[in-house]
């Protein structure tokens, strides 16, 4: 049977449009479109009618049209180095959970910290037009620098700061966060302290100056302690990280790992080959990720406040995506050491 009038649509004989959405509710379909994307100068109680009426049609908005109409999509194009680290899955929730109540979703891209990989996926999404840009860090060549440039969309850094002009960033001092567990270190009598670190981004390598400040400060910095592997961190690499350390440097007494996997998998090399943590050897980690407060002993560590710098990144982009000028262009959301029985 045809259509007609005052009989809804069948989706299966015809795609529900915008002006459908806007007939079920009494009102223009600019209406509707403002109050499908949340436009705050929509009352809720309309917009929260225009969404049962959309759902009841089963609408669904035409993307790849608003993005013609407006040159922007509702997606937030986000970069992260990797989904095997839980701190990035965190940050990455807490995007996800302060974009979609605005009608924006994120266009998640993995660059296995490579940049020709964060290139190509630059220029994918850019081509796509997306309404803001959320990148790791800023360890990235000029090809993608001007990528961004020219694009137009506004953008947010992640997990570091920068005090340089027309930059927004949401994050904390890696090199402070390396230097302030060192500092933990030397003062429990620590001197023979080792940097056991894998991956070698930009950040690992920042928490790296910040431990050799500290040690050079004390006049203990010994550069044959630096255990520096440029392949993926796991607990595997941290328990043999461990056992080399203590049978090339017998010496040691301390070793700080750039990430808690490593750390966990040094605690268990010393719970495996007998080695007392911490009377003989001190360990600690960074980025309290889960478990580290179950190990035997619990894992001294720095807390990153990732999700945090989530939700106040995805705040400042959307401020931005609004054409609002934001006050605070640089957010350093600061740290916490957290000192516990392995140390």
């Amino acid at each position: 049977m045809a259509d007609t009038p005052d009989r809804p649509r069948s989706r299966s004989s015809s795609q529900v449009t915008l002006d459908d959405v806007a007939r079920a509710c009494g009102v223009s379909p600019i209406t509707v479109s403002r109050a499908l994307r949340g436009a705050r100068n929509v009352a809720p109680e309309l917009q929260a009618r225009v969404q049962a009426a959309a759902d009841q049609l089963g609408y669904v908005p035409n993307v790849a049209a608003r993005a013609l109409a407006s040159a922007r999509s509702s997606h937030v194009a986000v970069l992260i180095p990797s989904l095997t680290n839980q701190l990035f899955v965190e940050l990455l929730e807490a995007v996800q959970d302060a974009l979609s109540p605005h009608g924006f979703q994120s266009l998640i891209g993995v660059t296995h910290y490579d940049p020709a990989q964060e290139e190509a996926l630059l220029r994918s999404y850019l081509s796509q037009r997306p309404a803001g840009v959320l990148l790791t860090g800023f360890d990235r060549g000029p090809t993608a620098a001007q990528l961004l440039e020219r694009s137009n969309a506004p953008c947010v850094y992640l997990m570091e700061t920068s005090a340089e002009p027309g930059v927004h960033s949401v994050g904390f001092s890696q090199q402070d966060a390396g230097r302030a567990i060192v500092q933990h270190l030397l003062q429990r009598g620590r001197r023979r302290i080792a940097y056991a670190a894998g991956q070698l981004d930009p950040r690992v390598m920042l928490r790296l100056e910040g431990y050799r400040e500290a040690l050079r400060a004390a006049g203990c910095h010994d550069p044959a302690l630096e255990l520096l592997v440029p392949g993926p961190t796991s607990m595997a690499l941290g328990g043999r990280q461990f056992e080399d350390l203590l049978a090339r440097h017998p010496d040691v007494d301390a070793i700080f790992y750039c990430n808690d996997d490593l750390a966990q998998g040094g605690l268990l090399a010393a719970l495996r080959t007998g080695v007392s943590v911490p009377q003989r050897v001190a360990i600690a980690g960074f980025n309290d990720l889960g478990g580290s407060d179950q190990m035997l002993p619990p894992l001294t560590t720095v807390r990153t406040p990732r999700r945090e710098i989530g939700e106040r990144a995805a705040a400042m982009l959307l401020a931005l995506m609004r054409g609002e000028t934001v006050a605070e262009r640089t957010m350093d959301l600061g740290f916490e050491l957290l000192v516990r029985q392995s140390s």
